[in-house]
């Protein structure tokens, strides 16, 4: 019995150092976005700012695309987050309920997908898609994004499916529910916190995406946040370090705020079915 309060206290500074680890790069990008110029050449870097200086957020405001790029960025990643559900919530449901000869083949291409790098098929993905006037556009981009992201959201979901028990699609079959309206009325309110973790991957993953963007968007106008980021260093390797951490931060925002939506959603998922329970 004495041990558990020193178990206790050991989770506890677990934790904390586990959240000091996690939040010291955050801690450490807004530091250097209100740093001046003088700080970053300075020897010994300090980790708060002698002085606030604002002028780099301005400096990346200034900057031309920022705004467009991250309105870029967001549409693209909600866009392929809304089709990557829309069309991995019935696969995956065939591939957890029903046993037929495709599922270990289907099994097996999600997982070899995983495994090519991203250099080895971009070039055959770009010669598909040009033919379709779909490169140099957002919905072009949007269905690489799905396509990239796609089987690992099957992956996730098939596991959060077959987790549901089949009872409850057999008594709503006897009670004379159609397989669409099980799927609708019983399977999908008992798969949201898949879906919302589904989200959250592809919603980052196409938000963080900067290979296939660059390869397939050659507008300015089109080009996503990553891209634009990518603007300040210059091209004999001069980083301006305080506008890029501004535009950052800037750039984190977004995700933030999206993350933030879906945990507290999430959470509210989480704690209903375990008053129900």
């Amino acid at each position: 019995m004495r041990t558990r309060p020193a178990a206790r206290f050991l989770q506890y500074v677990a934790v904390v150092c586990y959240l000091v680890f996690l939040g010291f790069p955050l801690l450490w990008l807004i530091s250097s976005s209100l740093k001046s110029p003088r700080e970053f050449a300075s020897i010994t870097p300090s980790l708060l700012p002698e002085h606030l200086d604002f002028s780099n957020y301005s400096d990346a405001m200034n900057e031309q695309g920022l705004i467009r790029g991250l309105g870029n960025s967001l549409q693209i990643s909600i866009a392929s987050t809304v089709l990557v559900l829309i069309v991995s919530l019935p696969v995956a449901y065939a591939l957890a309920r029903f046993r037929t000869r495709l599922r270990p083949v289907t099994n097996g291409w999600i997982l070899v997908s995983q495994v090519f790098p991203v250099i080895l098929i971009v070039i055959p993905l770009f010669m598909i898609l040009r033919p379709l006037h779909l490169t140099n556009t957002i919905p072009g981009v949007v269905i690489v994004y799905m396509v990239w992201s796609l089987p690992f959201a099957l992956w996730m979901l098939q596991g959060y499916v077959a987790a549901v028990p089949r009872e409850l699609e057999e008594a709503a079959s006897v009670d004379g529910a159609s397989r669409v309206r099980t799927i609708v009325s019983i399977v999908m309110p008992l798969l949201r916190p898949g879906l919302i973790a589904t989200a959250m991957f592809t919603f980052i993953s196409a938000w963080n995406e900067f290979f296939f963007a660059l390869v397939l968007l050659q507008d300015p106008e089109l080009k996503t946040l990553p891209l634009v980021l990518a603007r300040f260093v210059g091209a004999e390797g001069q980083v301006q370090f305080g506008p890029l951490a501004a535009a950052s931060v800037l750039a984190t925002v977004p995700s933030l705020i999206f993350f933030a939506f879906l945990q507290r959603r999430l959470t509210s998922v989480l704690l209903s079915g375990a008053v129900k329970g």
